[in-house]
């Protein structure tokens, strides 16, 4: 019984449409990082797991299958039938986000389970529109010859998603994978796979055939790497790191050169101009830094500040953050619930650390909060010399970085923007439309926002350049990680 209601959470591996436990009996707990307190035991899928879960997706498969059978228009009417028991469940799917993950829950009722019914409701409305395209060929006279092509479902897949958005991210590359009608095995993060096994049992409900959804919590070293090396799975996506998203890649090479997409870490630079609404501004990088506790893959990284704003700005955010509620994340009120795992508070902390050692100034928190849980003050640094670490990579965490910049020097800010190995978002302020558009032309980056923040939608495609990754989750690009084309020619007189 938990924000005044009783809550059911299913514990065990998901294959063939039914929960089991792991061949090897192995549980593990799962921790609530508000409170430490063990929420309950969960099965821990081993390698062996994989092969029966992969199994259930190839039959699925199989081109005799009730799966393959289905008409895409009635395809989508189970995705919409999903997302419909979905909203019909979201205070009970928020509930259990924010148990497991610590969002906030007004957040985890409206990002983490509501963008997941939007995404499902989108790429159920894709089914019937996936197409090809007739093409003009020469003919082999004095017959002639019809050409078209067909858009394929790739085959079973696996996808193992973070643990930052734990139902959002399996929404974002499942909705798109089932849509395009495709099996899955889905690898939740090890320290949240609670929403992920809530959401499978509504697979059930729904209607969807056994084996086409299997779900199995576990480490990433085994269920991970079990999916990306077996032979049966055609396409892998991955969000996560960037040295994981190399091995994954890697692995995926040396097995069946199966298809990968990946969506990795980021260092998002947003460049704020002295012309620029301030107000508007400071609001937008609270968001960007701290939204989600600032365990958020499109977080600015890095924001650079026109010199003639930078001190005003800085007191502008102190102010703000000071103003903030940390807290229990049920609490209404609270603003900012605890980091999602003890391991990953001690590495913010850490980074913390190695910030000061740098040189860089500690204007403003970056200690934990005392007492349980795994709290953290908003940070907020300045004077930060370039080429630093916390300058060059990623915090996941809720971590301010401000440098000044030239505001007559425009080539100079993008040169420092880009010097970066990510690529996932970006960002610009400015009154001046086409100083904007100009400094977006220049930024190296997969989105960009200007005068606004983290404004994801589901009909727009998301992902990364350099090592960011590549691929792209939500919009129509998404059904592409998920298809394969066949050209068909035929004869006739």
């Amino acid at each position: 019984h938990v924000n005044n209601m009783d809550v059911k959470i299913p514990h065990q591996l998901f294959i063939n449409g039914k929960f089991v436990n792991s061949k090897s009996g192995k549980t593990y707990p799962v921790i609530n990082p508000t409170t430490e307190e063990v929420i309950c035991n969960v099965s821990m899928a081993d390698a062996e797991d994989v092969k029966d879960a992969v199994y259930a997706a190839k039959n699925a498969f199989e081109t005799t299958s009730t799966w393959r059978r289905i008409n895409a228009r009635d395809r989508g009417k189970l995705l919409f039938k999903l997302a419909d028991l979905m909203e019909q469940c979201k205070e009970e799917l928020a509930t259990i986000e924010t148990l497991d993950s610590g969002a906030v829950y007004t957040l985890a009722l409206k990002t983490h389970v509501g963008m997941s019914i939007d995404t499902f409701r989108y790429f159920a409305g894709w089914c019937d529109k996936i197409h090809g395209t007739t093409i003009p060929i020469n003919n082999a006279r004095p017959n002639f010859n019809l050409c078209f092509t067909k858009r394929e479902p790739i085959g079973p897949c696996g996808i193992v998603i973070p643990w930052n958005y734990p139902l959002m991210m399996l929404a974002w590359k499942t909705a798109a994978c089932l849509a395009a009608g495709n099996t899955v095995v889905i690898k939740p993060a090890q320290v949240t796979p609670l929403t992920a096994l809530k959401w499978a049992e509504l697979t059930v409900k729904a209607g969807f055939p056994p084996g086409v959804v299997n779900v199995l919590p576990g480490s990433g070293t085994v269920v991970g790497q079990a999916l990306a090396e077996n032979h049966d799975i055609r396409k892998l996506g991955f969000t996560g790191s960037t040295p994981i998203g190399k091995v994954i890649m890697q692995t995926a090479a040396k097995s069946n050169l199966k298809k990968v997409s990946l969506e990795l870490g980021g260092k998002s630079p947003l460049i704020i101009f002295a012309d620029c609404d301030l107000d508007k501004a400071v609001r937008a990088s609270m968001s960007a830094c701290f939204f989600n506790k600032g365990e958020n893959c499109i977080a600015a990284g890095r924001l650079f500040v026109e010199d003639t704003i930078h001190d005003v700005f800085i007191e502008r955010v102190v102010a703000e953050i000071k103003k903030m509620k940390i807290g229990d994340p049920f609490d209404r009120s609270t603003d900012h619930g605890p980091q999602n795992h003890e391991a990953h508070l001690n590495k913010l902390m850490d980074y913390i650390q190695k910030g000061i050692s740098e040189g860089a100034k500690l204007v403003y928190g970056g200690k934990r909060v005392p007492g349980k849980g795994f709290f953290m003050e908003p940070a907020v640094f300045v004077d930060t010399k370039d080429k630093s670490h916390i300058a060059i990579e990623e915090s996941f965490g809720p971590v301010m970085i401000v440098s000044p910049f030239n505001g007559k020097d425009i080539d100079d800010v993008i040169r420092r923007a880009n010097a970066t190995e990510y690529g996932l978002s970006s960002g610009v302020f400015s009154r001046d439309i086409n100083k904007a558009l100009r400094v977006s032309d220049g930024l190296d980056a997969g989105t960009c926002y200007i005068n606004t923040y983290n404004k994801t939608d589901v009909a727009s495609p998301f992902g990364g350049f350099k090592q960011s990754g590549f691929g792209k989750d939500l919009g129509e690009e998404a059904l592409n990680e998920y298809l394969r084309t066949k050209a068909v020619t035929i004869e006739y007189s």
